[in-house]
């Protein structure tokens, strides 16, 4: 009788220490809808990151082609007769331009070039933006003498509705 007493609180006590099959399907079942529901959120995250990230670049630069244009009207840099007094290329924003007040120095207006983050990655940094010059159009953007404004060749739109192109 003991013998059978002992065998059975083994069983139990076996029976009893791990999950069945049936409830490690139902757990993985859950988990993967529960999986299923976080991707979406992870996926607009990313998007929402690469957004801060464009309003980032974009600002930087425009504040850059700004300044540079400030410079050129309080005669920091030479400027031509048919110039507009904005930046020939992006280069010249982080290359620096030859200071005429200060003969010997450079006005520099970026370190680098920020990229477009959702520009192709093999693309450099200065020819992942499309660049507007001060004569075209703003609907319809056109490379030129100047460099005036720059926005995303993207043609994906943002999460406000709006095309990164436009921003």
């Amino acid at each position: 009788m003991y013998a059978i007493l002992m065998h059975s609180r083994r069983y139990l006590a076996s029976r009893h220490a791990g999950f069945t099959y049936i409830e490690l399907v139902i757990s993985l079942a859950i988990l993967s809808i529960l999986a299923l529901g976080a991707l979406p959120l992870a996926e607009v995250a990313v998007k929402r990151d690469k957004e801060v990230q464009l309003r980032r670049a974009l600002r930087e630069i425009r504040t850059a082609i700004d300044a540079y244009k400030a410079a050129v009207d309080q005669g920091l840099i030479a400027k031509d007769r048919q110039s507009t007094g904005y930046p020939a290329t992006l280069d010249t924003l982080a290359g620096g331009i030859t200071n005429v007040k200060q003969p010997g120095s450079k006005l520099y207006f970026l370190r680098r070039i920020p990229r477009d983050p959702f520009a192709n990655e093999a693309l450099p940094a200065n020819q992942s933006w499309g660049l507007r010059s001060y004569a075209s159009d703003p609907e319809t953007p056109l490379a030129g003498d100047d460099v005036f404004d720059v926005y995303s060749q993207s043609p994906l739109t943002g999460l406000n509705g709006i095309p990164y192109r436009n921003w």
